[in-house]
């Protein structure tokens, strides 16, 4: 949507706290205001300039802007242009909970960040890799994969002392992820939650992330994507048009599925179809 002197584009998960924008402004003014957030903002282009526990601060290219649930602040541009940014905001009950399922319940305290402006290539890469699975719509088990990601560079920057996450070892670990394997090739076709697939295999979702890791070399997320593309292969060989492809594969749409068979097999659809002989 337009916004006076720029756009701003808004994704929220529909039954969890979680959202995100990607906007780009050049006058338009925030008043004071807090958010019931965890709100994490990446400056991507130009500067913005605002205040924040009584002092002035600003955001360039590739800082991280940090705020704590209930913080007030304000914000405007600090640049000529204006300014580009991501932010995401993270409810305080699912950060929680993320950290809760990592430590397998021995989560003391929650993070808490002294200052508002970072300089984090970690944490921004994995804002931005969160930011770009929701605002794709990606699947679950993507989105779920990257939050959690997300929230462990959270955790470890925050003031609170980090989680120490649980990992399986030896029989116990080849066992989840095989389990976990079976399950995946059983419903890759739809959408399977991080969170029911550790249910199903008894283990939290980081334990089962890096136990499949592990084994397997892929996330979960990476080897459900690797059946969808083999399924849509075959039916490819079969006759079908690259969409109806994607479309049955459980791709969100062509252009989604062909960036990912042309990155996978090195080729677009259209020329794998056309290769028959």
């Amino acid at each position: 949507m337009g916004i006076g002197d720029g756009w701003a584009r808004y994704w929220r998960d529909g039954s969890r706290p979680l959202e995100a924008m990607h906007a780009h402004f050049l006058d338009h003014v925030y008043p004071p205001h807090s958010h019931d957030s965890y709100s994490f903002g990446i400056t991507d282009a130009g500067a913005q300039r605002f205040r924040c526990r009584g002092a002035a601060h600003t955001s360039g290219a590739g800082m991280v802007m940090v705020f704590n649930p209930d913080e007030v602040h304000d914000g405007r541009a600090a640049a000529e242009l204006g300014y580009q940014y991501r932010i995401v905001h993270i409810g305080p009950t699912l950060l929680r909970e993320i950290l809760t399922d990592a430590a397998d319940g021995r989560i003391t305290a929650m993070p808490l960040f002294p200052q508002p402006v970072l300089t984090d290539p970690v944490l921004a890469g994995a804002l931005a890799r969160l930011h770009s699975a929701l605002s794709c719509q990606a699947d679950p088990l993507v989105r779920d994969e990257r939050l959690s990601a997300a929230v462990t560079a959270i955790a470890h920057l925050g003031a609170a002392h980090p989680p120490r996450t649980r990992s399986l070892t030896g029989g116990a670990q080849r066992r989840t992820a095989v389990h976990a394997r079976e399950l995946i090739r059983e419903a890759y076709l739809r959408p399977i939650p991080a969170e029911e697939l550790a249910d199903s295999v008894g283990c939290s979702r980081f334990a089962l992330y890096r136990a499949f890791r592990a084994e397997f070399g892929l996330a979960p997320s990476e080897y459900q994507r690797q059946l969808r593309l083999r399924h849509a292969r075959s039916l490819l060989t079969a006759g079908a048009a690259p969409a109806e492809a994607a479309a049955a594969a459980g791709f969100a749409d062509q252009a989604h599925f062909g960036r990912w068979f042309q990155r996978m097999y090195g080729i677009t659809p259209g020329t794998f179809v056309r290769a028959a002989i």
